[in-house]
Parts: C-alpha cells; structure tokens; sequence
C-alpha cells in the first residue's frame, strides 16, 4: 500500500473515529436526559392514575353524599384497607408504591412491607412529603436507604374531590432500569457506528485509490522522462486539481520534448557553424602563412614575384577582417539582449540613399539602378543604420551576380498596410535547391561572382529585418534573375499611387 494511500485511511479512520466518539458521547448525554424525562412523565401519569383511583377510599362524607365520621374527617378505611389495594396493584404497577396518610401521619409500603412512620423517613423526605400534601407533585432521590437500589421518586397528592388533600402516592422507579434502556439503545448506537466505520473504509480505499493511482501513473511517467523519453504521457483525464496536474504535465513533456529537439538543433548547428567557419578561415590562413613562408625562406626573392604575395596575403587578410566583422555584427543581431536603436525612419529616403551608395560598386560592371517610388510617406519606426545595412547587402547581391550592361530595379510601393520594398535583377538566378538555404550561414553560391562572398550577408539581413517585424523573401527563376521581396508594417496605409521613377 502507497504511503499517500495509508496515511489517507489513517487520517480519514482518525477524523471518523473522533466524529463517531463526539457524537456517541453526545447522544449518550442526550438520550440519557431524554429517557430520565421521559420516565418521570410516565411516573407522574401513573403515580396521578393510582392517587385518582385511591380517592374512593379516602373520600370524606361531603354534605349530600354517604358521610361516614363526618365531625372529626376521619377515613372511610384504616390502614389496613389501602395495604389491601396495594396488594392487589401490587403486581400490575411493577414499581415500588407507597401511600402517604396525612391524618394517621404513616406509609403504607407495597410488596409485602410494613408501613412508616413520617420519622423513619430520610433526612430530606419528608420535607418531599409535606410539599406534596400541599398539592404539589415532586420528585425525588431521598428515598434511597429505604430501597433495594438508587431510584426517583414520584410523589403526588390525593385530591379528594371538595380538593382537599387527603394524602400522598409515592411511585419508586430504579435507575438502573432507566440506565438499561439507554444502554441498550446505546449499544445499538455502537454497533452502527462500527459497520458504518467498516462500509466507509471500503469506501475511503476506493476514493484513496482515486487519488494514489493517478499519483503512480505520474511517477511512472516522471521516472520515463528523467530517462529521457520525452513522448511519454501520463493518460490521466479527470476533471479535478489531479486531472488539471496530469494535463500540466503532458504539456509540460511535450515542451521538453521540443526543448530537446531545439537542443539537438542548436547543437548540430553549432557543429556545422564551427565546421563551416574553420572551413572559410583554413583557405585564407593557409595561403597567408604559405605566402610567408615562401617569402621568410627566400624561395620568392624577384620584386615583382614579392609583390604579387604581398597582395595575396592582403587580399586574404581584407576578406579575414570582413569575415570577423561579419561574424560579428549576426552575433550582435542574434543576441537577444542585442538592442536596436529604433526612430522614425523615412523608408522613401533611406532607399535612395542606399541606391546611391551601390552605384559606385554598379558602374564598374555598368549596371545601372534604378529606384521606382510612388508618392506618400513612408514612415516607418526602425534603425536607420540597420535597415540600410540591410538594404545595401542585398543590393550587393543584386549587382554582383548581375551580368554587365543589366539593370537592377528597386520598387517602394504600399499596400493593404504595409510598404513593400522589392529588388530585381536580370542575373544567373537561384536553382530551386539552393533558394531553402539561401539565409543560412556560410550558404553560398561557388562562382567566380561570389568568390570574395563570407556567406553571411544574407543571414544579417533576415535578422535586420526580424528585429523590425518585416519579412524578407528570395523568389528566383534561375533563367530570369532573383526577386528579394521586403515587407515592412506600417500603421496608416498610404494613398500615393502616382510612380515616380528616381535614376542616376
């Protein structure tokens, strides 16, 4: 057994058990209070059905009626008379029974007893008595050294019927009798409560059980996980804190799972980022070191010969440094804590800005640019500097792989929203296999074109562009050139629709 389950038996059985004990003691209380009231409202009737029949015998000669000794009061009938009529009640009543005679001042005692006298009374009783000669009805504990055992005592007067009170019943009842009833309802009390305690512990189990498998279930799939299997499941579906605990950890499983894969990604990049980048550094490092080498042994010695090593190695050492700045500036853009220095930013005119600083590359493979801007504002919220950083990569691009005498198109335009910023050109183009990969790191074309390229322009430029909320795409026919489409998000969509065409 769980130990969740156990304690949970425990504490419920704990918590039943002190409930069963309040309330028996209670009902105890109770009941006995209830059964003691009860009893004397039983005494009382037939202690007052008894004094009612004793009337006849202690009935006084009223004017009119059969009057016996009707100048001194005295009784119909003696002392002897009323021990008769005890005797004959005696086994009905099943109760001790005394009749007090107020004139002769003596008890007469069922069951065969003698009578008393009011002196051989207990101190106590016969103050009980002489309230009741009074008419009043009482009961009593006083009488006990006179009876077999502790009993109350009802005493009630004989009324006659001109109200006079011609004496007193005394009916005993024994404790023990009204301790026996409740006891046995008691008893009974008891022996529900015990199988009721033993029905709920069934009960308590399965609910227990309701609780601890699901538990087990969840530390069976937290064992599997901690494995590393991250496709587990607990199959928990209960619409309670449990069930919401299980969905939490299904979710929180299917997280890991992709957090590991994120992992096992990043990690396979980060391979082939340190393969790719000690592929680009193995070439120019080993020409400049073999070029040092040649030049420290002598083996180049005529001046001509030395300065031809002199601007391969500057050659390299250039595309080195381009290289680092390059790795650089996307490690700068790919830190998150990275942050762009953003205002507001006329988009019109930062695109002529980069189109003329690109044309001093263009000329010398006379490609002309062309710029195409439709009236409007074209405000956006963003890094001036990056923003023509990215635009001059891939203008870059544009004219490098663009054939001479071409012409590269540059289109500002808006719509639905948004400002669209489109680059063509009429060059080699894109094959379909390559154009997935284009905004990878160290992806690049192998052609003459491309040959001083680090492979990293285009992966800044997606990263400018995601740090302004814009989207950058590459559509190529690698028969009619690559078309880089850049869309920017604008709050208000502009109206300009006249084109005015901007050339050098």
């Amino acid at each position: 057994m769980s130990k969740i389950r156990f304690r949970l038996l425990v504490y419920f059985a704990g918590a039943l058990l002190m409930f069963s004990i309040v309330l028996g003691v209670l009902f105890y209380f109770l009941l006995s209070h209830y059964n003691v009231a009860q009893h004397k409202n039983e005494m009382e009737i037939r202690a007052i059905s008894i004094a009612e029949t004793l009337t006849v015998l202690f009935e006084i000669d009223a004017p009119g009626g059969p009057g016996i000794e009707q100048n001194n009061h005295r009784l119909i009938m003696q002392g002897m008379e009323v021990s008769d009529y005890l005797h004959i009640i005696d086994d009905i009543a099943m109760s001790y029974i005394w009749v007090v005679n107020r004139d002769l001042e003596q008890i007469s005692r069922s069951h065969g007893q003698s009578s008393l006298r009011y002196q051989d009374l207990p101190p106590g009783a016969e103050d009980v008595i002489m309230q009741t000669l009074n008419g009043k009805t009482t009961f009593s504990e006083s009488f006990d050294p006179l009876l077999s055992s502790p009993s109350i005592t009802a005493v009630t007067p004989i009324l006659l019927s001109n109200n006079e009170v011609a004496g007193a019943v005394l009916l005993h009842e024994e404790i023990d009798l009204i301790a026996d009833d409740t006891v046995g309802v008691l008893m009974l009390l008891v022996v529900g409560m015990i199988a009721a305690i033993m029905i709920s512990f069934i009960f308590a189990s399965l609910l227990a059980g309701r609780f601890t498998n699901p538990l087990a279930k969840m530390k069976a799939a937290a064992l599997q996980v901690s494995g590393g299997d991250y496709t587990t499941v607990t199959g928990i579906q209960q619409n309670d804190e449990i069930g919401e605990l299980a969905q939490a950890f299904d979710s929180m499983t299917e997280k890991l799972g992709a957090a590991s894969m994120e992992v096992e990604k990043l990690e396979m990049l980060r391979r082939d980022f340190i393969s790719s980048i000690s592929h680009e550094l193995r070439t120019p490092v080993t020409v400049v070191r073999g070029s040092l080498e040649a030049l420290c042994d002598g083996v180049v010695s005529h001046p001509e010969k030395v300065r031809e090593y002199h601007r391969q190695m500057l050659s390299e050492s250039i595309f080195l440094e381009r290289l680092v700045s390059d790795l650089l500036e996307l490690a700068r853009l790919q830190n998150p804590s990275f942050v762009v220095e953003k205002s507001d930013v006329d988009l019109k005119a930062l695109t002529e800005d980069a189109a003329r600083c690109i044309r001093r590359v263009a000329t010398k493979k006379n490609v002309r640019v062309n710029v195409t801007c439709r009236e409007g504002e074209y405000l956006l919220f963003g890094d001036y500097g990056r923003l023509r950083q990215m635009l001059i990569i891939v203008l870059d691009n544009a004219v490098k792989f663009s054939p001479d005498g071409e012409t590269v198109e540059v289109r500002l335009t808006s719509d639905s929203g948004s400002f669209v910023l489109t680059v063509c050109d009429n060059g080699t183009g894109i094959s379909a296999e390559d154009l997935p990969h284009v905004f990878e790191r160290f992806y690049k074309q192998r052609s003459e074109q491309n040959k001083s390229g680090t492979g990293l322009g285009l992966a800044i430029a997606k990263q400018i562009a995601e740090r302004h909320g814009a989207s950058i795409e590459i559509r190529s026919d690698s028969a009619d050139g690559a078309e880089v489409v850049i869309t920017f998000t604008c709050p208000d969509t502009l109206k300009g629709s006249i084109p005015v065409a901007i050339n050098e």
